[in-house]
């Protein structure tokens, strides 16, 4: 039974956080590898849900049948990998049991590598819990094997080379786990396309009707919380389908209904970037432009 707390426990070291858990000190302060299985989560020491300071990767895989993150009957049996990055909640379930491995890793250890200033381009850091990368047995066995690698290096006499063959490991963790993402994408194509279709409908439904007036421009978490999705899983999926992000598709839609009023109907510029939520015409124009180029004046007199 999940235990209930207030509010979700700031953890500010990897250290701190061993100790929550009942496992021994870390073998160094900054990063390292813990075994799931030697993590007790029913202690009542363990609260429901906290915060860290540092990331977190976890493989996981419930030994009592599918784990409740959202894999679904696209997705691979072989368990899958969990991204969070500092900040982000996270919630122990202690009526499910868990093999496979978590690494913890403060930013500090990427400071003064190019890796520190580059983590953010891996968006699946961004992503909720039931957005989690499902793994084939190879792609799998790939990942264990590189984990592993990270393990016998801090298990290993600390020298001149550790921490860059470290880091070099974990860019080679976090490439593949790129590439297996994409992979994902192009398995649940058949399911993307379907939230493609809602996608559609939700920016039909908010132009027609026009919400634009009591809520602006539909944005990006708009779309993403009526999906039950996270934004950047939404922009990346929409990437990899149509080669546009969210934030483009929306753009395209307007663009779409501005063409409509520009040949339909006898509204002004000015009125027309009202109806679709600009408080500025000249963002409406610099917007039309750049997307049609020609400013919407122009494009409506190409029309008569």
């Amino acid at each position: 039974m999940k235990k209930t707390s207030l509010a979700p426990v700031q953890i500010h070291s990897i250290s701190e956080l061993h100790r929550l858990i009942g496992l021994p000190g870390p073998m160094h302060p900054l990063i390292s590898l813990i075994d799931n299985t030697k993590v007790d989560v029913s202690q009542k020491s363990i609260p429901d849900s906290f915060l860290l300071d540092f990331y977190k990767i976890s493989y996981k895989k419930s030994t009592k049948g599918r784990i409740g993150y959202g894999q679904g009957y696209y997705d691979f049996d072989e368990g899958g990998l969990i991204f969070t990055a500092p900040r982000q909640i996270i919630h122990f379930d202690d009526d499910t049991e868990y093999y496979g491995f978590s690494i913890l890793f403060h930013p500090d250890f990427l400071r003064n590598y190019p890796l520190g200033k580059q983590i953010g381009k891996y968006g699946f850091f961004s992503y909720d819990t039931h957005e989690a990368l499902h793994l084939s047995e190879k792609e799998k066995t790939i990942i264990l094997n590189v984990m592993m690698q990270i393990g016998t290096e801090l298990e290993s006499n600390i020298d001149d080379f550790s921490h860059d063959l470290i880091i070099s490991y974990m860019e080679v963790l976090l490439n593949y786990s790129n590439r297996f993402y994409k992979r994902q994408f192009i398995t649940r194509k058949a399911v993307n396309h379907d939230l493609l279709t809602k996608i559609e409908t939700l920016l039909n439904t908010y132009f027609d009707n026009r919400q634009t007036l009591e809520n602006g421009l539909p944005t990006v978490e708009y779309l993403a919380d009526q999906l039950a999705l996270s934004p950047r899983y939404l922009s990346d999926m929409l990437r990899s389908l149509t080669g546009q992000s969210a934030q483009q598709h929306i753009h395209q839609k307007l663009i779409d209904k501005a063409k409509e009023y520009l040949t339909t109907t006898a509204l002004s510029v000015a009125e027309i970037a009202y109806e679709l939520g600009f408080e500025r015409p000249q963002s409406f124009n610099k917007l039309f432009k750049s997307k049609a180029s020609l400013s919407p004046l122009e494009f409506r007199r190409s029309f008569n």
